[in-house]
């Protein structure tokens, strides 16, 4: 997999982005993901957009191959806060054939923040998401 690292601007809203869901405002699908570092044991914070699909919640790793979703994996478990809610949960990585319809519900629902990450455009079919799959890190919440 691959792994998109922030530019210097963009880490930088994304931390400004990370107060919103701290302090409990912004959309309700934005929440800030903790996780243990694997190596460090320090917790490590992002924001993230929570994707509701057919009853179930899931994740996506935009970016790739990313910090926390290596962490998430290595720790099997993250913790959402947003406000004064926090909610560990559990986290299964999908495998590369479940991802597609997954992709494409979170690109389609926040093209408007994830458009750049995708070689796809909002909208596209179902299969332009299978070649795709085994770049992006996709985790259902249970």
């Amino acid at each position: 997999m691959t792994y998109r690292r922030p530019t210097a601007a963009e880490a930088m809203i994304n931390r400004f982005i990370g107060l919103l869901p701290r302090i409990g405002i912004g959309p309700r699908y934005m929440v800030l993901l903790q996780v243990r570092g694997r190596k460090s044991g320090r917790i490590y914070s992002t924001p993230v957009n929570l994707l509701d699909l057919h009853g179930h919640r899931y994740l996506v790793a935009p970016r790739g191959d990313t910090q926390w979703s290596r962490n998430a994996v290595a720790s099997g478990e993250v913790t959402l806060v947003r406000g004064l809610r926090r909610e560990t949960v559990k986290l299964q990585p999908l495998t590369d054939v479940n991802k597609p319809p997954i992709l494409k519900a979170y690109l389609d629902q926040y093209a408007s923040a994830v458009q750049q990450y995708f070689p796809v455009a909002a909208g596209s079919p179902l299969s332009a998401f299978g070649p795709l799959a085994p770049n992006y890190p996709v985790f259902e919440i249970s």
